[in-house]
């Protein structure tokens, strides 16, 4: 990454956004490294203080405010980790925020791109991928867990998991589909400009320094219930908590995202999809069990059979084509992941409790 003088990472106070910042900086200690953020998500203001003890430019703005990003000046590179993370965002309320900071951020991202030549790589997500062909898959339901049926009537498909074949055809979720519709534009932007980028679709990421929520950072919030004492659900399916998602340490995505780095022109253009697959994945029962065997702590769950909206019982990331065509692997196993998490949270539990109690 020597030829990188700039990096602006937007998004850049959050979870994803803070750690890659952090790694890059470490990694690269003559590249100036910028984090961009309007700190809107609560918790994400912890983070400013890491980024500036690692060396991390942090600069407070929105990219839904263009003269926001033009004020960070010419850049050789952006991550663009910004966004409205939540599945629910949009229902029971005005999508506005959604489209405005999902669709309109990012184009905001890619016109500053387009300006400076830059390269990009645009963080997208599982959840392009429609949920009603999801939950048409055919299931058998194991003692903890559901599983994938060997055969299948849809392309893209197998007991490994969903690839990037998986059709898109019907309703994603409004989160899903803005992620979706920056995808297309950046392809387009990719192809019109010049643009060197990847898109990377994303399941489930997680790590220390990630403030959980119900509709988005499942694996904290869960380690994080049973350090505090608080209550958890088993919302929908039966209300079993038999669930299953593949998850991903966020030091395996900055790996990935280096070897992408490296060999850009090689990369560019391409889509791959992400996640720990079918061997770094887990069920809600199955984490409530290793909660409890790392924290020594066992809670209340409660049992809700109803569906939630835009809910899925499975999702595992079928990442042969990141593994093929680029070598990368997932290291983290789910054990070392919560384990990791848990002595995180133990650590700052002061700090911490305001916001993940």
């Amino acid at each position: 990454m020597k030829r990188y003088k700039v990096i602006l990472i937007s998004g850049g106070a959050g979870f994803v956004g803070s750690t890659l910042g952090i790694l890059f900086k470490r990694d690269n200690p003559n590249t100036k490294v910028i984090a961009l953020d309007n700190l809107k998500r609560r918790g994400s203001e912890l983070n400013i203080q890491r980024l500036k003890d690692a060396g991390v430019n942090f600069l407070h703005g929105d990219i839904r405010n263009k003269e926001d990003i033009e004020s960070v000046g010419q850049f050789d590179l952006m991550v663009e980790c910004s966004a409205e993370p939540s599945v629910l965002s949009g229902y029971n309320e005005s999508p506005e925020y959604l489209i405005n900071t999902n669709l309109m951020g990012s184009v905001n991202c890619f016109e500053m791109v387009r300006r400076y030549k830059a390269d990009i790589f645009f963080i997208s997500t599982s959840r392009v991928y429609p949920i009603k062909t999801i939950n048409s898959l055919e299931y058998e339901e194991l003692e903890t867990r559901f599983e994938l049926k060997p055969i299948q009537h849809i392309n893209g498909v197998s007991q490994r998991g969903i690839t990037e074949e998986f059709p898109l055809k019907w309703v994603r979720s409004l989160y899903g589909t803005t992620k979706l519709a920056s995808e297309l534009l950046l392809q387009e932007y990719i192809d019109a400009y010049g643009i060197r980028g990847v898109i990377n679709r994303c399941g489930v990421l997680t790590g220390p320094w990630q403030m959980g929520k119900v509709d988005q950072g499942i694996i904290v919030l869960w380690v994080a219930k049973h350090i505090y004492n608080g209550k958890l659900s088993y919302i929908g399916y039966g209300g079993k908590g038999k669930q299953v998602r593949d998850i991903l340490h966020i030091d395996d995505l900055y790996k990935l995202l280096c070897l992408q780095i490296n060999d850009i022109n090689k990369y560019n253009g391409q889509i791959y999809n992400i996640g720990g697959g079918k061997d770094i994945s887990v069920s809600l029962c199955e984490l409530t069990n290793l909660c409890q065997e790392i924290t020594g702590n066992e809670i209340e769950i409660k049992s809700i059979p109803e569906n939630r909206v835009a809910d899925i019982p499975y999702y595992i990331t079928d990442y042969t084509k990141a593994q093929n065509e680029i070598g990368w692997n997932p290291k983290h196993s789910v054990r070392e992941i919560v384990q990791e998490i848990a002595e995180w949270i133990f650590n700052n539990r002061d700090l911490l409790k305001p916001i993940l109690a």
